[in-house]
């Protein structure tokens, strides 16, 4: 190792103080929410029927370039808060690679992910609401975790819809949020009546993160007291998980040390976003350039073989419409192992940075995910999650074609979990029983053939 170490931390006191909302400094914002019912731009009154208020303030908010965090919130955060930077000198020395290579790392948490940075905000603000009762979704369970574990501390009901096929591979992700308190339901249901009406149409389906939000916010409708909470896609949580990426260029500069790529997963765009946007502000304000690649599975490949347009939200159709990357709200993907980025569409915000190309995309197959996942648990020590293990193996991929090309870049990527709780994944991968299911164009022609016709 040289004189850089290999971990760097900040100090509690450098801690940010505020959330960076990035769309203050977008010239062209990310297309309005507009309402099913008269696909109008939704209003904060329509919105604050399901969303706490507060949160539907920050999500409206197009225009405040930093939201403060409340003090409550903070003190939270500095239980596992700064999270370190990690040089990956023996990654580096395994590819031979004269590529610089960090990694953010946020499974340093009970939760073991980035998700509990905005869930501990949700719940805080639920709480000041006087709410008793929440709801949500949850993919690969990482969000229902972080939400558990956040309602547990501020004393709240916990309702979660987990995916199907999360649910039955991950049952001990199920049983730590049963351990905060939390209730957890396979999705689609027999529960509500959205959940029966999934069933019908899709026997035997393993479910998605689209028919888990639909279970999730009708049964927040129907219960006093309550509202729903999303773990990502949402302007609020990419807002959230800004503090990732503050940090993260915080511990760059003390370093005195530029990255020139920038790679985070994305399913819904949180992950991303939270690593990203404020490098991505320092672009839009003409002060630094930087490649961001925002890395996705093959085989739910929204934004590198989506359409641009507005789509439902849930596959139910009863929240919102957003302009996004979409396959379509009714595209149920196979049951990857990366149950986290298993949604048919990506966040406004994200869609919007990659339209106006300053963002790229690319998808891989979780084949060569696991093959890197298992390169970096040997030789970096720790064992990633499937989702942030999209992340590593492009990182591998610049690391070696800066090798090819003799140049030596600084990649920076976020790893955003642990893979404890996912060993069935890394059973099937070292049994050479894993699997590549790429869709078809006939199969994405499905989903975009119910598009919803919005000209604006």
């Amino acid at each position: 190792m040289n004189n850089v170490p290999y971990k760097t931390y900040l100090s509690e006191s450098e801690l940010p103080d505020a959330w960076y909302n990035v769309r203050a400094d977008m010239k062209k914002k990310p297309a309005p929410l507009l309402n099913p019912a008269t696909m109008k731009p939704v209003t904060a009154s329509e919105l604050e029927h399901v969303f706490c208020k507060e949160c539907v303030r920050q999500e409206l908010d197009d225009n405040t370039p930093y939201i403060p965090i409340p003090q409550k919130v903070r003190d939270f955060y500095k239980m596992y808060r700064p999270s370190p930077l990690v040089r990956a000198y023996f990654l580096e020395k395994a590819l031979g690679t004269p590529a610089k290579i960090y990694y953010k790392f946020e499974g340093n948490n009970t939760s073991g992910s980035h998700k509990l940075n905005s869930a501990i905000a949700q719940a805080y603000y639920a709480k000041e609401q006087g709410l008793t009762d929440v709801t949500t979704e949850t993919g690969a369970g990482q969000w229902g975790t972080a939400l558990s574990m956040g309602c547990a501390f501020f004393n709240l009901k916990c309702h979660v819809y987990m995916v199907k096929c999360s649910y039955e591979q991950k049952p001990f992700r199920r049983e730590v949020m049963r351990t905060y308190g939390a209730d957890v339901t396979p999705s689609p249901s027999m529960t509500t009546e959205i959940g029966r009406k999934i069933n019908e149409e899709h026997p035997n389906t393993t479910g998605s993160l689209g028919c888990a939000i639909s279970e999730a916010v009708e049964a927040a409708s129907k219960m006093p007291n309550a509202r729903y909470l999303l773990g990502s896609v949402l302007n609020q949580v990419c807002l959230h998980q800004s503090v990732i990426g503050l940090e993260t260029m915080a511990a760059m500069k003390k370093l005195g040390v530029k990255p020139d790529v920038i790679i985070g997963c994305a399913g819904g765009g949180s992950n991303l976003a939270g690593l990203a946007t404020p490098f991505i502000g320092e672009k839009l304000r003409g002060e630094n350039d930087y490649r961001i690649i925002a890395v996705e599975p093959a085989s739910c490949p929204s934004l590198t073989r989506g359409r641009y347009a507005y789509d439902f939200c849930d596959t139910g159709r009863v929240c919102p419409l957003q302009k996004m990357y979409t396959l379509g709200s009714n595209f149920i993907p196979s049951a990857s192992h990366a149950g986290g980025l298993r949604y048919h569409g990506m966040s406004a915000l994200i869609s919007e940075l990659y339209d106006q190309k300053l963002i790229e995309a690319t998808s891989v197959e979780q084949t060569k995910v696991f093959e890197a996942a298992t390169l970096f648990a040997r030789t970096e020590g720790t064992l990633p999650a499937p989702e942030s293990s999209h992340a590593i193996r492009v990182a591998i991929d610049e690391a070696l074609r800066c090798k090819a090309e003799g140049r030596e870049e600084t990649i920076v990527f976020g790893l955003t979990g642990t893979g404890y709780f996912d060993m069935v994944a890394y059973g099937k991968f070292n049994d050479g029983e894993m699997d590549d299911y790429i869709p078809t164009d006939a199969d994405l022609a499905e989903g975009f053939a119910r598009l919803p016709e919005i000209t604006c």
